[in-house]
């Protein structure tokens, strides 16, 4: 990085890193800087985006381990598919810091904070599974998180409708479980940085929350409305309970998204599965 860095640009940088290490750690390091902002000039994508290491390989969610905690093995495949989605958190948040030109200063100081704790989540699940005898890269992983980023690379309302309010919020409604198992397994270790996780992704979902209710009057559409739209449009995976509506809400979900997703919910359960 020059001297005097801008901040979507530096973020665009590290979104390319392939190292997993380096990037968490220096993208720490971008968060903790004081850097200006250049909200108006619009960025060329870069090659390589986002950069990976060669493993873990990438394959369907079918084919990705199973996450129990009966065995050392069985609860590092549950830890690296936690670390898999941190790395992925991390590309998101460098992503939505470089890609959408135009926002208020806020926005992007709101992603480079969500970016720098998601490294911070990663770097605590890598070191925690190198206590249990693995590495991330370990397992095979799957693309879900970034093929949405992908669907939704020209349009920033979408991208805070489907990415943090619909894929990382289902994380507020999943960790209290896996948190629970993790502990009756007797890894407090891990426990704990589910504790860090959640706390932190209540914030990280709120301000998808913010900033989709930004865009959402910018464009002039009904939030309720318009994310249901969004989410056929782009074909985001429908959601299921149950629901962690005390962090739902703690994330800033309005009682009419709640109700809207407890509805979508059950229908999608009575509609019959496909073959």
């Amino acid at each position: 990085m020059t001297a005097e860095p801008e901040l979507r640009q530096a973020a665009r940088l590290l979104l390319t890193l392939r190292d997993p290490a380096e990037k968490a750690a220096r993208t720490r390091e971008l968060g903790a800087m004081q850097i200006y902002v250049d909200a108006a000039r619009d960025l060329q994508e870069p090659e390589g985006t986002p950069g990976r290491p060669a493993r873990p390989p990438l394959v369907s969610p079918r084919e990705v381990p199973g996450r129990g905690v009966a065995t050392v093995e069985a609860r590092a495949a549950l830890l690296h598919a936690l670390a898999h989605i941190e790395f992925n958190a991390i590309n998101l948040a460098l992503d939505a810091v470089w890609r959408f030109a135009g926002m208020p200063h806020a926005y992007y100081l709101d992603w480079l904070k969500v970016a720098s704790e998601e490294a911070l989540h990663f770097t605590l699940l890598a070191e925690h599974l190198r206590v249990l005898g693995h590495a991330y890269g370990d397992f095979p992983a799957h693309d879900g998180l970034w093929q949405m980023a992908e669907r939704t690379r020209l349009d920033p309302l979408a991208r805070m409708a489907l990415v943090p309010r619909t894929l990382e919020a289902r994380g507020l409604d999943v960790s209290p479980a896996i948190r629970a198992k993790l502990a009756g397994a007797g890894d407090m270790a891990a426990a704990g940085i589910l504790d860090i996780i959640l706390r932190d992704e209540i914030g990280h979902v709120a301000i998808g929350n913010r900033w989709y209710r930004y865009l959402c009057e910018r464009e002039g559409v009904d939030p309720v409305e318009h994310y249901a739209v969004l989410a056929r449009r782009y074909e985001a995976p429908g959601q299921f309970g149950p629901f962690n509506l005390p962090a739902r809400r703690a994330a800033g979900f309005t009682e009419a998204e709640l109700r809207s997703l407890e509805q979508a919910a059950i229908s999608g359960r009575d509609r019959p599965r496909s073959a």
